[in-house]
């Protein structure tokens, strides 16, 4: 009879095993069609010449790849120097996703921590609230932020209204109004993510802390953050990976002074103008950033987890 049983948990096992592949071709119809394919086509585009009304021309070339890295004069025949144009606009990039990033910690953090703390009837309520306005299309947002922060917005009304300022502040086409932009778009991709860790940390640890004389800080430091470390991280990289591409927030708050590599990539897509090996190639300079700060984070993770 136990050996039936176990013949019989073996007999379902190999056929949920046999079924697993059916099962998962969907999934992998999707990842193949939508992900993988449209990849390869930007590789693949990264590497061919541009046509002069847009499109590109079967010759392979690496000229999208040099016009990214070098700067070889206006007819193209001087020697290679450094192109710092489109490196500038990549180190732009890297440090307003990075500021927003931090800033969405800052402020998601505690948030976070306030609502895995409410009753668990009410925790749904604050979720609730946090994800509400992203229901609507970000380009709506994005759009309401600009009217909000114009030189005639209701933000300028509001503060010389109460006399704090004599004059409006000028905040849209800056770097601020992009940071705003920014951290407004994906703040919430930092708040579930820590608060589903939160909401599982077991707080005992912390009341055993404190007693044993561990001060606030030192809970947090040493009890509270590495155990909620894997949603920290999850939400830094679903911040930081969007913001680094984004081109709404630039293109509408921040104007042509405060370009990023999501507006330029953009650019080289539309009308007739383009040029759309370079747009592939900048992304595919975009996506290889990407991995590489992916690949460094799940090597983290697993030293971590290898640590523990």
């Amino acid at each position: 009879m136990a050996g039936g049983a176990a013949s019989g948990g073996s007999a379902a096992s190999d056929t949920y095993r046999q079924a697993r592949n059916w099962l998962l071709l969907p999934s992998w119809l999707v990842l193949v069609v939508f992900v993988l394919m449209p990849v390869c086509v930007m590789v693949i585009y990264s590497f061919l010449t541009k046509e002069f009304r847009g499109g590109v021309i079967w010759d392979p070339t690496l000229a999208a790849y040099d016009q990214f890295f070098f700067d070889r004069g206006l007819f193209g025949d001087d020697d290679p120097t450094l192109q710092w144009t489109y490196i500038s606009i990549f180190w732009r990039s890297i440090w307003q996703a990075g500021l927003a990033t931090i800033l969405s910690l800052l402020i998601g953090f505690p948030t976070a921590y306030y609502i895995a703390t409410r009753p668990a009837n009410t925790r749904a309520l604050w979720v609730f609230l946090i994800t509400i306005p992203y229901w609507v299309n970000l380009l709506i947002r994005t759009v309401s932020m600009k009217f909000l922060l114009r030189d005639e917005g209701p933000l300028n009304d509001f503060l010389m209204n109460i006399g704090l300022i004599g004059d409006p502040l000028h905040i849209i086409n800056t770097n601020l109004a992009v940071q705003l932009g920014l951290f407004y778009s994906y703040l919430p991709f930092m708040v579930l993510p820590i608060y589903a860790s939160v909401e599982r940390y077991n707080f005992t640890m912390s009341e055993a802390a404190a007693d044993l004389y561990a001060t606030k800080w030192t809970t947090l430091r040493r009890i509270l953050l590495p155990a909620v470390k894997p949603g920290v991280i999850a939400g830094c990289i679903l911040v930081f990976v969007p913001s680094l591409g984004a081109f709404l927030a630039p293109d509408l708050l921040g104007g042509a002074k405060n370009f990023m590599i999501g507006s330029l990539i953009e650019e080289q897509f539309k009308g007739n103008a383009g040029n759309w090996p370079f747009g592939a190639a900048a992304s595919m300079v975009l996506l290889t950033m990407v991995m590489v700060i992916l690949l460094i984070f799940a090597r983290q993770q697993r030293r971590g987890g290898g640590e523990q």
